[in-house]
């Protein structure tokens, strides 16, 4: 990328809420990238990549990983099979809807303890 095209790491941070170390760090493991430079070596990213870093962050308040989140990325090559990846998917997000179920119980327990302990002081 020449010039100054694309938008800077400010802005991306700004946009995700992550923090420009999350940003490198990310970029560091794989994770996201490679990211275009300017002229001056500055990162320029694309709206490719804020979609991509939103769909990694999400990924990543599911539950998932580093090595989760790198075994993704691998699945997304073209020699890894369409179903390696819906499997894995199948899987992170069965994980998730147990975990779900654990914190809905939890919440339940919690309603009922504020409620008993709002009538009896």
């Amino acid at each position: 990328m020449t010039g100054m095209t694309g938008i800077a790491p400010g802005e991306i941070a700004e946009r995700t809420g992550l923090s420009l170390d999350a940003l490198r760090y990310y970029e560091r493991e794989g994770l996201v990238g490679p990211i275009a430079r300017s002229a001056g070596g500055q990162r320029r990213y694309t709206d490719d990549d804020v979609a991509w870093i939103g769909i990694v962050t999400c990924l990543r308040d599911a539950g998932l990983g580093i090595a989760d989140l790198r075994r993704f990325t691998e699945l997304l090559r073209p020699e890894a099979g369409e179903t390696d990846r819906v499997a894995f998917l199948r899987r992170r997000r069965d994980e998730l809807e147990e975990r779900a179920q654990r914190i809905r119980s939890a919440l339940h327990v919690l309603d009922e303890k504020i409620a008993w302990y709002s009538d009896h002081p």
